[in-house]
């Protein structure tokens, strides 16, 4: 027949008490004190009941077994805990558990409790029986870092110091690494940032004087005052850290999180490390190279990318990172060098590899550098060189960018038609797709000097969504194309007054003044204020180099320009440069420097312009 609900519950409830029996049968306290297994981490789910195995009676010689301390009365005090949480009164339920868990001295039934406590969301309750679990026995593990779990989600975070110093003391030095990760984590999770951090020192005071675990634990104390918006204290808890211990990379991987234009003292914990470690982690170097990009410290970049594959040329990601900052500096020789080196490694190192969840990294990489090559090939014209790299990208989540950089290759033919159409027919899955499709069209008539027909579709979308920060800046540009200068600056200025912050905006609108000459004061200022939003940025350095010029300060404009140059030897900072020179008579420097801007892209329409306007053929 079928058992009632009732009975079915009853069932249940009582499978539930046989496994903890069971469990109860094979040991006392399941949390051995060197247990592995981090703190404050949401403890799995209770495993479900198993068929119990069966074993052939044991020898006469074996010593007899213990008997267990469940009784009847306990068994029946766990069935009706059981039966009481799961019947709506959790409350009754719970102190049933914990008053067996208690007479059994039983981890197993004080996990239980905990679970019903926080299942009836009475944070309270669970603490007081995971403390009440810790008091029975005082060497569980599992107890203590449940009482911090507990306490972290509670906020009680001053009440955490003592147990956390315990769990600390508890672990082997070869664990220290993830506990220290788990303690940051969870910690950042409190809503007074600044006493979690003040807590966690005062957990760690003995940890932080050691030379052996200094380095780690000032960073994890300096990643909670970052958090807390405590940037020199984190600072200070870098510096500490690599006092104490110098070969530790935990110290320089916060300080990389530091960099910036306030934080001057940041950088160089990472340039030491780096130096006076010959076993440096290559993923310390990577991250700092990826720091200097973001800060558009091209050159920089590129040098610590060239120390890492030289002294650990079996990597792979070394070679892809240098080898596009060698292309966008136009070194393509050796771009093509590295990016190849890069996919040889990759096919080497991935040959035996099962799919995994680094599989999709993979292939983005490597669609990466298979555009990369396309692009260097299209360079030297080798269009059929360049459609063959892209032939190679077999991902379909990289169908839009290989499709994009197909449709280039057939306007640069004179197949704008059949381009355009190549762009049309990629899906539309998301209303950014829609919008990337749209503006990889008008950058193919752009490419193709097709203004006008560039200009009208982007004043309909503009007209479809006028708050769109990047349709006005195209079309702003476009319209400097079409000299409708007037329409440029209205564009640029409802730019600026949509995104105060955009450096671009006041970039191109301070260039095109101090271009045409006119109004030279406000386009210093304006080039000013694209500097103090983004002071790294070379092209920016470039349009005011080229105002100081236009202003008569000639020492200033090459001082300005020399650097920006230096920084990225692009073909517009270039012509500038050389022209500067050339107008105080370097003209055998001028020359040179353009001689290298043709090297880089003979097509440039400024370095094309300046040559024609002054007569020069290098």
């Amino acid at each position: 027949m079928i058992p009632s609900p009732r009975r079915h519950r009853l069932a249940a409830a009582a499978s539930l008490v046989l496994l903890a029996c069971a469990v109860h049968a094979q040991t006392s306290d399941p949390a051995a004190p060197n247990s592995p297994a981090p703190i404050i981490e949401r403890n799995a789910p209770p495993r479900p009941a198993v068929r119990p195995r069966v074993t052939p009676p044991k020898p006469a010689s074996e010593p007899a077994a213990q008997p267990s301390a469940l009784t009847a009365d306990l068994f029946y005090e766990i069935l009706m805990g059981e039966i009481t949480a799961r019947s709506g009164d959790p409350g009754s339920g719970y102190a049933l558990v914990l008053n067996s868990a208690r007479r059994l001295r039983d981890g197993k039934l004080f996990q239980r409790a905990v679970e019903i406590a926080l299942q009836s969301r009475s944070g309270d309750a669970a603490l007081a029986a995971a403390r009440a679990w810790q008091e029975t026995l005082p060497t569980s593990r599992d107890a203590r870092r449940i009482e911090l779990q507990i306490l972290i989600a509670l906020n009680r975070i001053g009440e955490t110091v003592e147990p956390l110093r315990a769990e600390v003391a508890a672990t082997s030095q070869i664990e220290r690494p993830l506990l220290m990760a788990v303690i940051a984590r969870n910690y950042s999770r409190a809503s007074d940032k600044k006493l979690a951090a003040s807590v966690v020192e005062r957990a760690l005071v003995d940890e932080l004087k050691s030379p052996t675990t200094g380095g780690l634990a000032w960073a994890t104390v300096g990643r909670l005052r970052l958090n807390a918006g405590d940037n020199s204290g984190a600072l200070e808890a870098a510096r500490k850290g690599q006092e104490i211990d110098p070969a530790s990379d935990a110290p320089p991987a916060l300080a990389l999180e530091l960099i910036d234009s306030s934080q001057p003292l940041a950088e160089p914990i990472v340039t030491r490390y780096l130096a006076s470690n010959t076993k440096a982690t290559p993923e310390l170097r990577i991250a700092y190279a990826r720091v200097l990009v973001e800060n558009r410290r091209y050159g920089d970049a590129q040098t610590q990318l060239q120390a890492l594959t030289t002294s650990r040329p079996e990597l792979a990601e070394p070679w892809l990172l240098l080898g596009s900052l060698q292309m966008q500096a136009k070194q393509d020789g050796a771009a093509e060098t590295s990016l190849k080196r890069f996919i040889e490694l990759s096919a080497s190192q991935n040959k035996d590899k099962d799919k995994d969840a680094d599989a999709t990294d993979r292939g983005r990489s490597l669609t990466q550098a298979y555009l990369a090559l396309s692009q260097l090939a299209e360079r030297r014209k080798d269009l059929a060189g360049a459609e063959r790299w892209l032939a190679r990208i077999d991902s379909t989540e990289d169908l839009t960018i290989a499709q994009t950089r197909r449709a280039g290759l057939l306007a640069r033919q004179g197949k704008l038609p059949q381009a355009r159409e190549v762009i049309r027919a990629l899906p539309e899955r998301t209303p950014e797709d829609k919008k990337q499709k749209f503006l990889a069209e008008v950058q193919l008539l752009r490419d193709a000097k097709q203004y006008q027909a560039a200009y009208d579709m982007l004043a309909q979308a503009s007209t479809a969504t006028p708050d769109d920060g990047d349709l006005v800046y195209d079309q702003a540009m476009v319209a400097e194309k079409l000299n409708r200068l007037d329409d440029m600056e209205r564009l640029l200025r409802r730019l600026i007054q949509l995104k105060p912050e955009s450096q671009n905006a006041y970039n191109a609108l301070g260039y095109s003044f101090a271009d045409r000459k006119i109004r030279l004061d406000e386009a210093r200022t304006l080039i000013q204020k694209a500097v103090q939003l983004a002071p790294e940025d070379p092209f920016i350095a470039d349009s005011l180099g080229w105002v100081e010029f236009r202003l008569g300060n000639t020492a200033e404009a090459i001082r300005i320009l020399e650097a920006a140059y230096k920084t990225r030897p692009d073909p517009e900072i270039g012509a500038h440069f050389g022209e500067v020179l050339w107008s105080i008579g370097q003209k055998d420097r001028a020359v040179t420097i353009w001689k290298e801007a043709l090297l880089s892209d003979a097509e440039n329409e400024t370095l094309q312009e300046t040559l024609k306007r002054l007569r020069v053929k290098p």
